[in-house]
């Protein structure tokens, strides 16, 4: 019996993760073809008040939607593949430490960075700290990227100052996040007319 549990698990772990979306810019798209991802984003800016558009632009730009994201292995002597830098993993990704404390405050036991709905609860779930921690409005999207990207402690001591690159990340993520914005006006109604529940 236990045998069976177990192998149940594991297969209801791995549907967890999909392929990334076929078309990535755009949000309506990106809804219609994967099924239970509004409603999981929508349950997140409900519980959160995190955006839709901010949540799906910091994991486009996070992990391009790739389920088990994670950083590249360093090299040793230029050849052979060593460690990662970082336990970076999943949709947002998070490093291990910062997503069990998420579990610890807000999430299942059982979450997974592999599964969306939990990563969108994360993302929402950060969002919300940074703006009760450091003041950041949730609709300032390159804020809330450089606090995502950065750590909250990060963002306090203005580490972002020094890094052009992750500036302009986040100068992306504010554009990507007005441009889902404009094309979720275009579809939510639809969207919500077809999240409702249905058993089969």
């Amino acid at each position: 019996m236990r045998i069976v549990l177990f192998v149940m698990l594991v297969l209801g772990l791995g549907g967890c993760a999909t392929a990334p979306p076929n078309q990535p810019d755009n949000l309506c798209r990106i809804f219609q073809e994967k099924s239970g991802w509004y409603k999981a984003a929508n349950k997140s800016e409900q519980r959160w008040g995190a955006p839709i558009p901010l949540q799906m632009a910091i994991i486009y730009h996070e992990s391009a939607f790739v389920a088990n994201a994670r950083p590249p292995r360093g090299r040793l002597l230029w050849i052979i593949p060593w460690k990662r830098p970082s336990s970076a993993y999943g949709y947002t990704p998070a490093l291990d430490s910062t997503w069990d404390m998420y579990v610890r405050e807000a999430g299942s036991r059982w979450a997974s960075r592999r599964d969306f709905a939990d990563a969108t609860d994360f993302v929402g779930w950060y969002i919300d700290k940074s703006a009760a921690m450091l003041g950041i409005a949730k609709t300032d999207a390159y804020s809330q990227y450089l606090a995502y990207h950065e750590g909250q402690g990060g963002y306090r001591r203005g580490s972002y100052r020094g890094k052009p690159r992750v500036r302009n990340t986040a100068r992306r993520v504010a554009a990507r996040s007005a441009k889902y914005g404009r094309q979720l006006q275009t579809c939510r109604a639809e969207l919500e007319a077809g999240s409702g529940w249905w058993p089969f």
